[in-house]
């Protein structure tokens, strides 16, 4: 499978000790195949790798605005409120999760498209589906006002 042109791909290290070489490995990738880098919640490893952005976990949110101009900022949302603080905060977009039933042991009790909708609607900031999304059920998403959608386990192969 291969990502679109202008895809994002977040990098998510968590303090590997070999994040950097892996790192520069997957932002030779993403430049080659003009994909969109965001590093997650780690701005020397983003400016280290020369990548585009930053992406924040929820709780991290209030900190998007000393990165404005100098990286595209993302931050993840699990409610309407922590969209909202992290639009407060100066993120370019917020990534809402989970939307659907996910494995992922961090995922909370899903949205859904209804939900998700009316998130969108009232955050007014660009808003991405993260969390259960497949081949599938990413159709349920269309109408939702969703900018586009974030996957995990969908792009395993």
């Amino acid at each position: 499978m291969r990502l679109p042109r202008g895809a994002g791909v977040v990098f998510r290290a968590f303090g590997a000790p070999d994040a950097v070489e892996t790192g520069q490995a997957l932002a030779r990738v993403c430049r080659r195949r003009g994909l969109t880098l965001l590093v997650g919640a780690d701005p020397r490893l983003a400016r280290r790798l020369g990548a585009d952005g930053l992406h924040l976990p929820e709780r991290l949110a209030a900190r998007a605005r000393r990165f404005r101009g100098r990286f595209l900022v993302t931050a993840a949302a699990h409610s309407l409120p922590a969209a909202l603080r992290a639009k407060r905060a100066g993120v370019d977009a917020v990534v809402v999760s989970p939307v659907f039933p996910s494995r992922s042991p961090s995922a909370g009790r899903p949205t859904g498209p209804r939900a998700l909708a009316r998130l969108a609607r009232d955050v007014k900031t660009p808003v991405y589906a993260l969390g259960g999304v497949n081949a599938d059920n990413a159709r349920k998403l269309a109408a939702t006002g969703v900018v586009g959608l974030a996957a995990v386990e969908a792009l395993a192969m």
